[in-house]
């Protein structure tokens, strides 16, 4: 299964992360499990405070990676040691029990399991929490942290096997409730702390306009939007300088992440050729304050007419030159005749 897909069912996993309120806060926690065979399982694992990945488990030696230097003093040592010891009794135990349970329902190698837990803490001090697995980016057990329960969300043999093992360690279930109630949100707010530089940085988005025409009676404006930060952006396209409703004519792609940690999106409208109206993208966002970033179509074109007219004008100059050349050397013959 490709990595991209894994990553992205991952992102799907999470309760509804589209359209948090402002000053809202997320510290989740990722892994994937590749099960070759009987033998070997490929893990890894990750957290992240907002988009931010800030810690990695280095499988090599059982420890944390903290890719930030804030990340480390935001806890004590011994908190970090309890950490390390839970997650390894977790990944010792994890891995060994699924293999037991794949065997059992000879269920067929190569496989994936992804999970995703983590808490979402908002403004007014209230928060959400939440565990979840998948196989082969299907969902496949829900953990009940209020019932401190595993729910399947499959009818596969494996999954009723798994359920039913994972609801027998009371203690791994206890410790997974203590760690989502209380651990996670005490966390984070620390975390916010040190972070604060990072999780307030702000990079402003730059909008390009450009025309595609897939046949003779349309016309696609694309309004490609990159480099921005945080996340949350609005983009919209204005006809006569009113917005353009949502619709079959509009389309906007899924933000997208740049290798620079900084974000991209499109956003196409097709309209009819010539159809006599005016065009602009405008772009929302919180670097640029209360103003707004707007892109008119019209100046494209204008620009395009620019080229157009400066180019036939050195074609013309040309032309004319060659005939003034022509001209000189033909009366130059005639004189030299006489």
């Amino acid at each position: 299964m490709q990595p991209a897909r894994l990553l992205l069912f991952l992102l799907l996993l999470l309760p509804g992360t589209a359209a948090d309120p402002e000053g809202s806060c997320k510290l989740h926690l990722f892994q994937i499990v590749i099960f070759h065979n009987t033998s070997f399982a490929d893990f890894s694992a990750w957290a992240t405070l907002e988009d931010m990945v800030f810690a990695s488990w280095q499988k090599h030696n059982d420890s944390i990676l903290y890719c930030y230097p804030w990340v480390y003093p935001a806890l004590p040592e011994e908190e970090w040691k309890n950490l390390i010891n839970v997650f390894k009794n977790y990944l010792h135990g994890f891995v060994p029990s699924l293999s037991s349970n794949v065997n059992l329902t000879q269920t067929p190698y190569p496989f994936v399991i992804q999970g995703a837990a983590g808490c979402d803490l908002y403004p007014n001090g209230s928060y959400t929490r939440f565990g979840h697995l998948a196989f082969n980016a299907h969902e496949f057990l829900s953990f009940n942290v209020d019932n401190r329960h595993w729910e399947r969300k499959q009818n596969s043999q494996l999954a009723a096997e798994v359920e039913k093992e994972f609801n027998s360690f009371t203690i791994f279930s206890q410790t997974l409730q203590f760690l989502l109630n209380v651990t996670c949100v005490d966390h984070m707010k620390k975390f916010i702390q040190y972070a604060k530089v990072d999780l307030e940085r702000q990079e402003l988005p730059v909008a390009t306009v450009f025309a595609r025409t897939p046949s003779p009676a349309q016309l696609l404006l694309v309004c490609h939007v990159t480099g921005f930060y945080p996340r949350p952006i609005s983009v919209a396209w204005l006809r006569d300088g009113q917005e353009v409703p949502p619709g079959l004519a509009l389309s906007t792609s899924a933000i997208l992440p740049n290798a620079d940690l900084t974000y991209q999106l499109r956003s196409v409208l097709a309209v009819a050729p010539r159809d006599g109206h005016s065009y602009a993208c405008r772009v929302r966002h919180r670097s640029l304050g209360t103003r707004s970033l707007l892109v008119p179509w019209e100046i494209q074109r204008r620009g395009s007419a620019l080229t157009i007219g400066i180019t036939v004008m050195v074609l013309l100059l040309v032309a004319a030159a060659c005939a003034g050349g022509f001209w000189w050397w033909k009366h130059r013959k005639s004189d030299e005749a006489q």
